[in-house]
């Protein structure tokens, strides 16, 4: 992400995890443990240790110079490694002799993105955790408040904004859910040495794997995974989803914030979504950073699927695909769940204006309520059609629904002024809104 835009449009705390300058950091680190674990198995003598934590720093590196090594030799881990042992030799020449002991490129290239995703999702888990929780607040306070449900982008039957956020809390809850579930999935080690046999470590192989789990914090799978990348394109597409996910909710809030509609906007702030040239706007900036993130994030995920198809013990072309395909698609997610977690922390809602536009339509939002009342007693089709020709004689002639009813004797045979009232009133057709919150707000205090 360029830097310019990574506060826009990321998070600094997802940013910082996926810097160059961590990435070059976590390669160290899943060194100094290799070292380190093959010093407890006997492989290496710990006179060598002293030195090789030394040089494990990255800031001891020029990452410009590093980056100029990498574009020869095909990945930033051989000129990394070049470098780490002539600084070690500097300090201890028979040290350097120890440094990479045992391990390929992409098992340090691969550990150290697996720790890099482990830091990096607990911002991203903690800004949906704080976006659901201002969700939960909304459906809370408005579990009743009457708004219009929206089908097809026209007035459907009314709902209740707690409901529209209730949807909003479950959906961020199951998208937290699958990310934390994938990531735990996906942060295993990777050691299998130059085609995954571990040949050059003879006997010692498998207790150097989980001496270096142990070491790292890892889970130590069955077998390397230098080719198998089924467990990063499950985070992937678990990374995919919530940005899908946030991308539905943002569009809600825009939606709701037009100014036609004006039920809902993100809150005002100085120098916050205005325009160069026109002093009266306030532009749902949050809602266009998670849409922009719901556009980018298929495609990037796209990418990481194609990219499973790899050749043999080690792929060409596919894993060099991921390098920063997976990195870009997480701090995209980031920041949408940084940007989602402000809007709705903020939220602004005009319980009114929801009123009034519900009202706006003189009972039409309600034809449905009108119809089911009177099919119990003429039957449900003709009942659906005598409302059909009222609402189509009260737009015809902007009349409210109510006296359309009232004067139609179809209706009035069976249902009195009062009868076509209460059918008309909101309140008494919100179905299951008001339970579904409750589940949904259970559900987030059992969880939560």
């Amino acid at each position: 992400m360029s830097r310019i835009h990574a506060r826009l449009f990321g998070d600094p705390e997802v940013e910082q995890a996926l810097s160059d300058e961590a990435r070059v950091q976590a390669m160290l680190d899943v060194e100094v443990s290799l070292a380190e674990a093959a010093n407890e198995i006997g492989l290496v003598p710990r006179d060598a240790l002293p030195a090789i934590r030394a040089a494990a720093t990255a800031s001891l590196y020029d990452l410009g110079a590093l980056a100029e090594e990498a574009a020869k030799a095909g990945n930033l881990l051989i000129p990394l490694v070049r470098m780490m042992t002539r600084r070690v030799a500097e300090a201890d020449a028979d040290a350097a002799r120890f440094v990479h002991v045992g391990a390929t490129s992409q098992d340090i290239i691969d550990t150290g993105l697996v720790l890099q995703l482990r830091r990096a999702a607990p911002p991203i888990l903690a800004q949906l955790d704080r976006a659901a929780a201002a969700a939960a607040g909304h459906a809370r306070k408005h579990a009743t408040t009457p708004m219009a449900g929206r089908t097809w982008m026209q007035q459907a039957v009314p709902v209740t904004f707690g409901l529209k956020a209730a949807g909003w809390l479950s959906a961020l809850r199951r998208v937290r859910v699958r990310i934390a579930s994938e990531c735990d999935a996906a942060c295993v080690l990777q050691l299998g040495g130059a085609a995954g046999t571990l040949a050059s470590l003879g006997s010692e192989g498998l207790d150097l794997a989980e001496e270096l789990g142990k070491r790292l914090g890892l889970p130590v799978p069955d077998m390397p995974w230098h080719s198998h990348r089924d467990r990063l394109a499950g985070l992937a597409g678990a990374l995919g989803i919530a940005a899908g996910t946030l991308g539905k909710i943002a569009h809600d809030l825009a939606l709701l914030g037009q100014t036609e509609i004006g039920e809902a906007y993100e809150a005002p702030a100085a120098g916050r979504g205005g325009s160069s040239t026109m002093p009266h706007k306030r532009n749902p900036v949050s809602a266009a950073v998670v849409l922009a993130a719901a556009k980018r994030a298929p495609g990037l995920v796209a990418t990481l699927l194609g990219a499973m198809d790899q050749e043999h013990e080690r792929g060409l072309g596919g894993w060099q695909a991921e390098w920063e395909t997976l990195p870009e698609l997480v701090r995209v997610v980031g920041g949408a769940a940084r940007a989602m977690a402000e809007a709705l922390t903020g939220l602004v809602v005009d319980a009114e204006r929801m009123r009034a536009n519900l009202d706006a339509t003189n009972g039409l939002a309600l034809a449905e309520s009108v119809s089911a009342t009177l099919a119990s007693r003429m039957g449900k089709v003709q009942a659906h059609a005598v409302v059909a020709a009222a609402c189509r004689r009260a737009v015809e002639e902007k009349m409210p629904l109510e006296a359309v009813l009232a004067a139609d004797p179809q209706v009035s045979r069976y249902l009195s002024p009062i009868d076509i009232e209460t059918a008309l009133m909101p309140e008494a057709y919100l179905g299951m809104a008001a339970a579904y919150v409750a589940r949904a707000l259970a559900r987030e205090k059992k969880d939560g």
